[in-house]
Formats: C-alpha cells, sequence, structure tokens
C-alpha cells in the first residue's frame, strides 16, 4: 500500500485556501482523510440554526457537498478541479444542539465522473440524521 500525500494537514490548507469564507465560518475538522473517504466534523453552532432551534437543512447539504470534495480528492491522492453534477439529501430526523458529523465516502471513481455518499450524524452513525447521495464532474 502506498502512502497518502492527501493527509489532514493538507485538507486543512484547502479548506483555508480554497473554500469560500462562508464555508470556512462552518469552522470545520478533520476527523480523517484517505482512501477515498472524509469524516468532518462542524461544531455546535446556533448560527446553523433554523426557527425552532435544529440545524437548517441548507447548512447540511452544504457540509455534505464539502465533505464529498475532500474524500474525492483523497480518493485521487490530489486535489482537481471539480463541480457538483447533482446532490439528493434525504433528512432523516432533526437534529440541535450537537456537533454534526459528515462521513463521506466515494462509491465509485470515473476518469470524469465521481458517484459518491454521505452519513450526517451527531451522536451514532447508526442514527443518521442525514444520507446524501452526489454526483461530481472532475474538470
Amino acid at each position: 500500500m502506498t502512502e497518502q500525500n492527501f493527509t489532514v494537514g493538507t485538507a486543512e490548507t484547502m479548506l483555508k485556501e480554497m473554500f469560500a469564507p462562508w464555508v470556512q465560518d462552518l469552522n470545520i475538522e478533520f476527523d480523517k482523510i484517505g482512501n477515498g473517504q472524509a469524516v468532518l466534523r462542524v461544531p455546535v453552532s446556533k448560527r446553523l440554526n433554523r426557527e425552532g432551534g435544529t440545524i437548517c437543512g441548507q447548512a447540511i447539504m452544504s457540509v455534505a457537498d464539502t465533505a464529498m470534495v475532500f474524500a474525492i480528492s483523497s480518493a485521487l491522492d490530489k486535489f482537481v478541479p471539480m463541480t457538483t453534477v447533482s446532490q439528493s439529501s434525504s433528512f432523516l430526523r432533526a437534529a440541535a444542539d450537537k456537533d454534526l458529523i459528515a462521513d463521506a465516502n466515494v462509491i465509485k471513481l470515473g476518469r470524469t465522473i465521481v458517484y459518491g455518499e454521505v452519513n450526517i450524524y451527531t451522536d451514532a452513525p447508526e442514527k443518521p440524521v442525514a444520507h446524501i447521495t452526489s454526483t461530481y464532474m472532475l474538470l
């Protein structure tokens, strides 16, 4: 097995240098990066809540989209320009007052098209908040 060059440190630098300020405002932390997987954590923030105190769907979808970019980059062992072609989100239960954890995995890595999924949860992976599937085009 070859050594991975795309590390948590690489991902942290990429986040600071390449992502929009509002994505950086999510205060993303990297729990794991490598081999087509990225596990990101978004700390609790009332700024992500909608009326009633639950985390809004827009924030969840943004975290999922961001997590997939890192999962794809880890599968390629580098960043390449890419764009989201589609994203399908299923919201399974409400989340509030807890960190969001996004576990993104590349399912199919083609030459130009990548298919992946993200499971988002708070406490336990077996109790998902959302399940997102997405397709990306490598440019």
